[in-house]
């Protein structure tokens, strides 16, 4: 009996701790009078916690608050650089790292290249992983004592419990233990999540969707993955598929997914599929400026140079930007029907071509939703552009430590 009471006081402990952390760091700086007023705890039990998370340094005190006539109350924040957190960001193309603080500042950051998808195996793959990581704690060994944990943003579907990533098409993985052999190998706390949920939870944390209970997040970049964020918290649904909407299918006669079926919304809306639609508009020979700066055998040809021709007033590469916009309406416009969110974000890639994509994308949503507060949905870009995914998986880490409740 005595057992389970420690028990339950510690977990009691634990969770209030967690709570009056977390109001600390949403109001940027609060008397610990106030903490008690909004978490209902009583003032020495604020007092108690207050003082270990002093002792460990995770809060400091100022004076920097008003008054009136008596002494400034003494008010708490968070020591952002008092710890510090690793976030992986494994993509198709490249492995991302950063170091960031408390405040997902990036102190550090690293990249490096992926080997290409017939060359990678299980082994090859986290061997690649431990070796970033390995060398990213080396440079940066002034820190290392104050890193709480690694945070891993990864392609395809991942069971985020158990931190194994079941199935990455692309990457041509399935059932690879990522957390397990993490932390084995360096003894922190691993979290494991798929990218565009990671970008969700970034976004919520610090982006777009701070004031936002209900919106999706779309990682629009070689692929689509989805992040929905229901009642504050990510929303993962059973077996880990919520989210997966970049494999709804828009037209069965469509193109080939990596998942194995035709007309996938990735196939049609997605970084890659503006390249090949470009692709195919050359070999039809239409003119276009694309053939002269993508260089020999078109090996320049990407997303960017695609904007940079529309914004020069290539007329293709407008029509191939319209196009994807169009098929991303498509996709955004069935997010809207099925979970009438308040927001979606657009992160991502594709995100960085503006008026071109995003214009015929809210097009297709004004036109075509069924009621006027449909047509209204809010359709806005990322807040954390390049980083999106990198911050959120050290987000993943952050909420552990501010929060015990933070997705279902």
């Amino acid at each position: 009996m005595a057992t389970h009471l420690t028990g339950s006081f510690q977990l009691m402990k634990s969770l209030n701790r967690s709570l009056i952390l977390n109001i600390i760091r949403t109001s940027g700086a609060i008397p610990r009078s106030e903490i008690a007023k909004q978490t209902g705890l009583t003032p020495p039990t604020v007092t108690n916690i207050v003082s270990e998370l002093l002792d460990e340094e995770l809060v400091v005190e100022s004076r920097a608050g008003s008054s009136n006539g008596g002494r400034k109350p003494i008010l708490l924040t968070i020591n952002s650089d008092s710890r510090y957190i690793i976030g992986v960001d494994v993509g198709v193309k490249k492995v991302r790292l950063a170091l960031t603080n408390l405040n997902a500042n990036v102190i550090q950051r690293k990249l490096l290249p992926m080997p290409h998808t017939h060359a990678l195996t299980t082994e090859r793959f986290l061997d690649l992983l431990l070796h970033a990581i390995d060398t990213f704690l080396t440079e940066n060994i002034t820190q290392k004592s104050k890193i709480i944990g690694i945070g891993v943003a990864m392609h395809g579907i991942v069971d985020h419990e158990e931190g194994i990533t079941i199935h990455a098409p692309t990457l041509k993985l399935e059932h690879v233990p990522v957390k397990q052999v993490l932390e084995q190998a360096f003894n922190l706390p691993v979290r494991v999540e798929n990218d565009a949920k990671a970008l969700a939870l970034g976004e919520k944390w610090f982006g777009a969707g701070r004031d936002v209970d209900h919106f999706v997040c779309l990682n629009v970049g070689e692929g689509i993955g989805g992040g929905i964020i229901l009642n504050d918290h990510l929303f993962h649904g059973n077996n880990s598929l919520a989210g997966e909407i970049g494999h709804t299918r828009i037209d069965i006669n469509g193109p080939k997914c990596s998942c194995g079926n035709n007309g996938c919304f990735q196939t049609l809306a997605s970084g890659q599929a503006v390249k090949e639609r470009a692709h195919t508009y050359i070999k039809e020979g239409k003119k276009t400026s694309l053939v002269a700066q993508a260089g020999e055998n078109l090996k320049y040809l990407d997303g960017q140079l695609i904007f940079k021709c529309a914004e020069e007033g290539d007329e293709i590469a407008r029509q191939i930007l319209k196009e994807t916009g169009t098929f991303l309406g498509f996709g955004l416009l069935n997010i809207i029907h099925f979970l009438n969110p308040s927001m979606v974000v657009i992160g991502g890639g594709v995100s960085k071509s503006g008026k071109w994509i995003l214009e015929p994308a809210k097009d297709v949503i004004q036109s075509q939703a069924l009621t006027h507060e449909a047509a209204k949905t809010r359709i806005v870009v990322s807040e954390l552009g390049d980083d999106g995914s990198l911050i959120g998986a050290c987000t993943l880490v952050l909420s552990e430590l501010f929060s015990h409740v933070h997705s279902k």
